[in-house]
């Protein structure tokens, strides 16, 4: 039986995705770890025409962490070559497709050359309208805090602002995401259930979902029914609809 496609009230506004398992992947099909993570690389392309179909207005994926450095040079330097030629190659892609890129991330580690490609990008598709893909390069959750923590101390030693004044919105807005909305859904792949040190604020109140699909076999079925089982939960209260409209 063909499941039904999600209805629009159903559909989250915001999907982030922590993109695993394109090492195990490549390994179970006899593949070297490079050839994983460029079957992954397609398949985000794949997931945004999936996303904008589906009626996704926010994508935000996990593509480098700031452990991703501790791996294997060879790979480091690999994947810091895929990202920089995915960087490119995408101007054009979201050009036609009126997508947005941001990145986000801390940048000083990055190479002039990845620099000055997400600059490009950015700048490229500033002014589309359609899906908003934000991508987190040399990303983690915990740096980016204390980097927001360092500007506001810095504000409340200049006298800017009162420290018993500061509320949440005055963390929000010194975070990289500042412009964005929270994510609503949260997807992991290849079978993880650890958020691995990605955005730890903003996921505050999203819905989790896990699945043992590796990214590089993640498609439109796979979304679909990340989908369908987010549309299945009580926002209210979190857990499951039952029968009686309650919360299991």
């Amino acid at each position: 039986m063909v499941a039904a496609e999600p209805t629009e009230s159903k559909v989250p506004a915001h999907v982030a995705i922590i993109l695993d398992g394109n090492g195990r992947w490549a390994k179970a099909h006899g593949l070297p770890r490079n050839a994983g993570h460029l079957k992954g690389a397609a398949a985000v392309e794949n997931i945004l025409t999936v996303a904008r179909d589906l009626g996704i207005k926010y994508l935000t994926v996990y593509a480098f962490s700031t452990e991703n450095w501790s791996r294997p040079q060879d790979e480091v330097k690999a994947l810091m070559k895929l990202l920089a030629d995915y960087l490119v190659g995408s101007i054009k892609k979201s050009m036609k497709n009126n997508v947005r890129c941001r990145v986000i991330g801390e940048r000083s580690r990055l190479s002039p050359k990845i620099l000055e490609s997400i600059e490009r990008l950015e700048e490229a598709t500033r002014e589309n309208t359609g899906l908003q893909f934000t991508i987190a390069i040399n990303y983690g959750s915990r740096d980016e805090i204390t980097r927001a923590v360092r500007r506001i101390a810095a504000q409340a030693a200049a006298g800017e602002i009162d420290p018993a004044e500061i509320k949440e919105a005055d963390i929000t807005a010194q975070l990289d995401t500042a412009d964005l909305p929270d994510p609503d859904l949260l997807i992991r792949t290849a079978g993880e259930q650890r958020l691995s040190n990605f955005l730890l604020w903003q996921l505050a109140y999203a819905e989790f979902y896990y699945t043992d699909t590796a990214w590089p076999d993640f498609d439109k079925k796979e979304l679909e029914k990340a989908v369908e089982a987010y549309g299945a939960r009580d926002r209210r209260y979190g857990g499951l609809k039952d029968n009686s409209g309650g919360a299991k």
